[in-house]
């Protein structure tokens, strides 16, 4: 029972993070599993994975009412995503937590610079933006729908690989390589971009969590407690996000995301005991 309480407390932290950041805040479900609950990477992945998904589904959910989701790319960057994430898990299964721990310490690090200064460039003058050539898929002009053609399917393709590999592998949704790519290669609005790969996210760890379970790996006496933690959280979070969530906010999840990149490489180094 004080298993399940702490999974649910720690799960709503992971929700409430979310409601204020983003889909990228559930990278930090893993290390609050690792740290909180002494679970190893290959433990805590599925089970970060089960929470962000289905928030990630609800907030999918809202943006197709929207007509935000790009419902075909998402399929495709999903489909692929989730064929890959099972070998992302079984590569997780065959390298040893340690050096897992020290890799998911450099992505969490990475999402944190590239977050604080993200929030940095919001928090000032919008930037003078000049693109030399066009992206490989873009929107038709009076349809309003991706104009696709082979770069453009692999180039979304791409995503999907990327995305499911580091799903199995190390539990996170994919949005902080989802929303990048997206960025880069498509010139979809952002509001869709965000939509569009809360949907990818939620395909993609529909694959890795289908698989942790068919293995066996998942602590559903923890997983349960948490994902309805962060459910219920994201939801009540929702009301105030509008409120507090800014430049500033993001900025400083950034400096707590990069605090808790180096206790992961420190753990992972065996510099902190487990």
């Amino acid at each position: 029972m004080e298993v399940a309480l702490l999974g649910f407390g720690l799960g709503t932290l992971v929700g409430f993070i979310l409601a204020l950041t983003g889909a990228g805040g559930g990278i930090l479900a893993v290390p609050l599993l690792v740290f909180g609950l002494h679970l190893s990477i290959v433990q805590a992945a599925p089970v970060g994975l089960i929470a962000v998904g289905a928030a990630s589904a609800f907030g999918a959910v809202l943006g197709l009412r929207k007509g935000l989701v790009r419902y075909r790319a998402a399929a495709l960057i999903g489909v692929t995503g989730m064929l890959l994430a099972p070998l992302g898990l079984r590569l997780a299964r065959v390298i040893p937590n340690a050096p897992l721990m020290v890799a998911f310490s450099f992505v969490l690090a990475w999402v944190a610079w590239r977050m604080f200064n993200q929030a940095r460039r919001d928090a000032g003058p919008p930037p003078d933006v000049h693109l030399s050539s066009k992206p490989p898929c873009v929107l038709h002009p009076s349809e309003g729908r991706l104009i696709w053609t082979l770069p453009c399917a692999w180039t979304l393709a791409g995503t999907g690989v990327v995305s499911g590999l580091l799903s199995g592998l190390l539990g996170v949704g994919g949005g902080f390589v989802i929303v990048p790519s997206l960025s880069r290669y498509t010139n979809v609005a952002m509001p869709g971009i965000f939509a569009t790969s809360l949907a990818v996210i939620a395909l993609v760890s529909v694959g890795g969590v289908a698989s942790a379970a068919w293995q066996g790996s998942i602590v559903w006496a923890i997983a349960l407690p948490f994902a309805v933690g962060a459910v219920a959280a994201l939801l009540a979070g929702r009301l105030i996000a509008a409120r507090l969530a800014g430049a500033r906010l993001q900025q400083a999840f950034a400096v707590i995301s990069g605090a808790v990149s180096l206790l992961l490489l420190a753990r992972g180094l065996g510099w902190i005991a487990a």
